[in-house]
């Protein structure tokens, strides 16, 4: 079985991403590539780091109107992401048409809650609730619209994963038990996560601030 762990690859430097990428290639179950990869990048740089050959987690967190979402997928198709994800509160036409319109292949997740949120975050935005509540009516949204599971963080992945058994779970947020948790809020370390039900890890900071960033991926990996 392949690790759980995709390493997140924050950074618009193609290069130093590339040298990233191949420093925790052989110990990575997959790479993740966000807003500023992309926006610096574009498609022909996630095409450059699928060269490498591991699974992309393409974390562009899209969210608009359904018809526009929809299109955003549907060019982005020829890249063949493992995981996209859309935002939870964009709504469930929203959902439906960004599942409807990604590869087969593909698995559509909803972040629900940003990890670097509390409740007085989402009060802040006119929501009720502490982010667990949020998480869950999120979660349910999504399953209902047909997506393939959720981003949220290790706190709320027990809870969701009882009401939807075989979704598909994505935790961020993840520190080792010595790690900095920076700018997040709402952390958890490796193992924790995974006893509560995640299917992948995404994991950023910790390795690839690491010295040794394959390094760094092995001793964590070793902690499942």
């Amino acid at each position: 079985m392949s690790s759980p762990i995709y390493v997140a690859i924050d950074t618009p430097d193609l290069a130093q991403a590339t040298k990233l990428a191949r420093a925790v290639k052989r110990h990575a179950g997959g790479l993740k590539l966000g807003l500023e990869f992309f926006a610096a990048n574009g498609p022909e740089g996630v095409s450059e780091i699928a060269h490498l050959g591991l699974p992309l987690f393409l974390d562009l967190k899209l969210h608009d109107i359904p018809n526009t979402v929809a299109k955003a997928i549907h060019a982005l198709r020829p890249l063949e992401p493992a995981v996209l994800t859309v935002h939870g509160a964009g709504g469930r036409a929203m959902l439906e048409e960004a599942k409807a319109a990604a590869p087969a292949g593909t698995k559509v997740v909803a972040v629900t809650v940003l990890t670097s949120l509390d409740e007085d975050d989402l009060a802040a935005t006119g929501v009720n609730g502490n982010p667990h509540d949020q998480v869950e009516r999120l979660a349910a949204l999504a399953k209902s619209a047909g997506l393939d599971g959720i981003v949220c963080s290790g706190n709320e992945v027990k809870a969701a994963r009882k009401g939807w058994s075989n979704g598909f779970f994505v935790v961020p947020g993840i520190r080792p038990a010595d790690g900095n948790s920076g700018d997040q809020k709402r952390v958890m370390t490796p193992r924790r996560a995974m006893d509560a039900g995640a299917s992948i890890l995404v994991i950023g900071r910790p390795v690839t601030g690491a010295a040794d960033p394959d390094e760094a991926l092995r001793a964590i990996a070793a902690t499942l």
